[in-house]
């Protein structure tokens, strides 16, 4: 039986993607990116102030970190709470050490629960990034806009009235959403979202209201990733990341400037054993010219410059 002809007829058919978000233009394409001060490459570090609660839902699915074990998982959630209490000063000691900022990316729960946490970033003067109201909170096509657009509320205003930022960025839980999400980001004055993992540079994306943008917030070279997911040794993962570096400089040299992301999680690289790696790779990108440590706010209007 032969299939009819209007079988393989399909209107998004075309040099593009399945949505109208952006529009298709591969990265040897675009216009090269200068950074401040003739840097080739912003290192952009990105921890993770994340609560995780003992009895999550689960819906639609658990996050990634979320409790594994039948009610209560105290070992599981005190493994995370580890994170919060130990692991990420272990993180600020390096971070202020080797003089890098960082966009903390905090569940507004974090904040609520453990200002002091939250006072550690801002008092730094580093950007704080929203990133849901917990890890259970989850943002997906299964809630109806109006409970979305709620639960951003939530998120937002809680960080915004605790921390005295704008707080302009956003990563979604276990960087998932729904179709809405992008709508309801740039209506509340979100400039850059770090979900959409398709690119090495910043792109603009269309929503309903407002601009908004993608940052390249790296799943492939994120600590959980390679250290978890991967099972990496941590040998592997200074090997990875200096790999990564290499290239991104050596495109820099040809191309104009490269971001290189490193999302860390406190309770992954801020363990004893772990640390060191995380120092050791930042310490190999920092040894050569041409870098440029800076928030996502910063890079992002950096780029947003050299476009017009």
């Amino acid at each position: 039986m032969s299939l009819p002809a209007d079988y393989l007829e399909y209107p998004w058919r075309r040099h593009g993607m399945d949505h109208d978000r952006y529009p298709y233009l591969s990265l040897p394409e675009r216009k090269p990116v200068s950074w401040p001060n003739g840097a080739k490459v912003a290192l952009w570090v990105i921890p993770a102030l994340e609560f995780f609660p003992l009895n999550p839902t689960g819906k639609p699915f658990k996050a990634p970190g979320s409790m594994v074990t039948p009610y209560p998982d105290l070992r599981h959630f005190t493994t995370r709470d580890y994170g919060n209490r130990v692991g990420i000063y272990r993180i600020f000691r390096v971070l202020d050490e080797l003089g890098i900022p960082a966009s903390v990316a905090v569940n507004s729960a974090v904040a609520e629960r453990y200002p002091a946490l939250l006072g550690e970033v801002t008092t730094r003067g580093w950007e704080v990034i929203g990133h849901g109201v917990d890890m259970d909170a989850l943002h997906h096509s299964g809630l109806d806009e109006a409970t979305e657009a709620a639960q951003l509320d939530k998120s937002l205003d809680s960080l915004r009235k605790h921390s005295g930022q704008l707080v302009t960025g956003w990563l979604s839980p276990a960087k998932s959403e729904s179709f809405a999400t992008p709508d309801l980001l740039g209506s509340r004055g979100i400039e850059y979202v770090c979900d959409w993992v398709n690119d090495d540079m910043p792109y603009a994306m269309t929503t309903s209201s407002g601009s908004l943008h993608s940052m390249p917030h790296s799943t492939e070279l994120s600590d959980r990733q390679l250290l978890i997911d991967y099972h990496c040794s941590e040998d592997e993962y200074v090997d990875q990341v200096s790999d990564a570096f290499d290239c991104l400089l050596a495109e820099a040299g040809r191309s104009g400037g490269r971001i290189l992301s490193l999302p860390l999680i406190p309770y992954i690289s801020g363990l004893p054993y772990r640390i060191k790696a995380m120092r050791r790779a930042l310490e190999y990108v920092l040894g050569h010219d041409g870098v440029w440590p800076a928030t996502g706010a910063q890079i992002l209007e950096a780029w947003r410059k050299g476009q017009g």
